[in-house]
């Protein structure tokens, strides 16, 4: 099939420009191009059927771009996806008119800003504004902001939980919303659950909540400031949790953990505790079994251990619950996706059905922050 004569003269007039991005629009059968000039449209005169039209169109562009009729390879959808296109390909990524390249130009790790603004003038999805926000460039760039703005906005027509726990996760980056669109974002989180776990993820020492301390939490803290000068992780760990930003932490660990809506949720929640505990993880503990995690965290808190030895020693007279609050933490930084593996394995339940079967495991959780509660 050939082209048009008066659709062969303006594409070949819009390729003699400068070109930053190129989009089909096949519905329309239009052609779109952000120039150098700014953005350019050129409306299509098919000759046959439409979608054979297209592939001409594309072939035309391809030849053009990248030497080669055949086009972008559609078929390493799963490669490109991993952010494997070579960073110096990139720019002529986004000149093919193809969806399916400007995503992989979106996952690629040398992404610009500039490249960014570029590949959402080209395809302004959700999904393509997440993956350019897990980016450096783009979130200290320009481009991060009004991909966040975009995020915050879609929000409510969001789908996945999943994907309401990524953007919330990817918005509350630094520098890239207010702290006034920061507190209406968490006045949500009473309809939208699922943004408690967003949260905790990218702000768990800053959540936009005022709770108390812990009503022990003056006096250790004084106790233990000689070992967490010495950086004690234990000491520097249990500080953190009793200090009103730690319990704002809790409560909300706790009212996430409540009701969670589906099984993405739960994992990610339980990724986001073990991630806040990290530094007191033990080397080596029984990660698929609650009780036997509990059981270890204790007999760890009673052992010779140097950084535990210490702090029972220097709060000695200040509380009588040291090795409960040090147990506590132990077991919530072993947290993970090994605990509900077994059940959500043979089960898609999801919702009350869901919370029952892993109850199990949730209700020992509760115990720990509780413990940590006060």
């Amino acid at each position: 099939m050939v082209l048009s004569a008066e659709d062969n003269l303006r594409l070949n007039v819009l390729l003699a420009q400068e070109l930053y991005a190129v989009r089909i629009d096949e519905s329309k059968m239009t052609v779109f191009a952000l120039t150098a000039k700014g953005e350019a449209r050129v409306p299509l005169n098919a000759i046959g059927k439409d979608e054979p039209y297209i592939k001409e169109i594309k072939a035309l562009f391809s030849t053009h771009v990248m030497g080669s009729p055949g086009g972008y390879p559609v078929y390493l959808k799963r490669w490109t996806r991993m952010g494997q296109a070579r960073d110096e390909s990139l720019a002529q990524l986004l000149l093919l008119g193809e969806p399916e390249a400007v995503v992989a130009a979106v996952h690629a790790s040398g992404l610009t800003d500039e490249l960014a603004a570029r590949a959402w003038w080209a395809m302004p999805t959700a999904e393509n504004a997440r993956r350019m926000l897990e980016r450096k460039a783009v979130v200290e760039g320009e481009t991060g902001k009004i991909l966040a703005e975009f995020l915050l906005e879609f929000l409510p027509f969001e789908e996945e939980q999943s994907d309401m726990i990524e953007s919330v996760r990817l918005v509350l980056q630094p520098g890239l919303i207010s702290q006034e669109e920061k507190e209406k974002l968490w006045s949500k989180t009473k309809t939208k659950r699922s943004f408690y776990v967003g949260f905790l993820h990218a702000a768990a020492d800053d959540l936009p909540v005022e709770v108390a301390a812990h009503p022990e939490y003056e006096k250790i803290k004084l106790q233990l400031m000689p070992l967490i000068e010495k950086s004690n992780p234990y000491a520097t760990m249990l500080e953190k949790v009793l200090s009103a930003k730690g319990q704002a932490t809790i409560k909300t660990i706790e009212d996430a953990l409540k009701k969670p809506g589906n099984q993405d949720v739960v994992v990610s929640l339980l990724t986001a505790v073990s991630k806040y505990f990290e530094r007191i993880v033990p080397e080596q503990f029984t990660g698929d079994d609650i009780g036997a995690i509990c059981t270890e965290a204790e007999s760890l808190c009673c052992s010779k251990n140097a950084d535990i030895d210490n702090i029972v020693a220097a709060l000695n007279g200040a509380t009588d619950r040291v090795q409960e609050y040090l147990c506590a933490m132990t077991v919530l930084a072993c947290l993970s996706v090994k605990l509900v593996n077994p059940i959500f394995s043979r089960s898609d339940a999801i919702g009350t059905v869901m919370r029952k079967k892993i109850n199990p495991i949730t209700d020992p959780v509760f115990e720990k922050l509780q413990v940590l509660r006060g």
